[in-house]
């Protein structure tokens, strides 16, 4: 028997340097790299691989992508991220 899970695979957040700081987040493509690592340290079933586009999800007032509830007012951001859904063997019986 096995269980379905899932894990984001987020931009990174850095620092920007300069007079007016703020940060800048790092391409769809690193969301790619840091998935095929993850991938390589733990083998598991792939069940399905997804971008997933969602607004506000750094906002301090949210709880990332797995917030349930983003509000989208005023100045919205939208950000794009790899979800990997996948199974795992569950051991024991029920």
């Amino acid at each position: 028997m096995s269980t379905i899970a899932y894990r984001d695979f987020l931009p990174q957040e850095t620092q920007r340097g300069g007079l007016f700081g703020g940060v800048d987040f790092s391409d769809f493509n690193s969301c790619v790299v840091a998935m095929n690592h993850w991938l390589e340290q733990n083998p598991v079933t792939i069940v399905h691989v997804e971008s997933v586009t969602l607004p506000n999800m750094h906002n301090v007032y949210e709880d990332g992508s797995s917030d349930t509830e983003l509000h989208t007012t005023g100045h919205t951001v939208w950000y794009q991220f790899v979800r990997l859904w996948y199974s795992v063997p569950v051991t024991g019986v029920f």
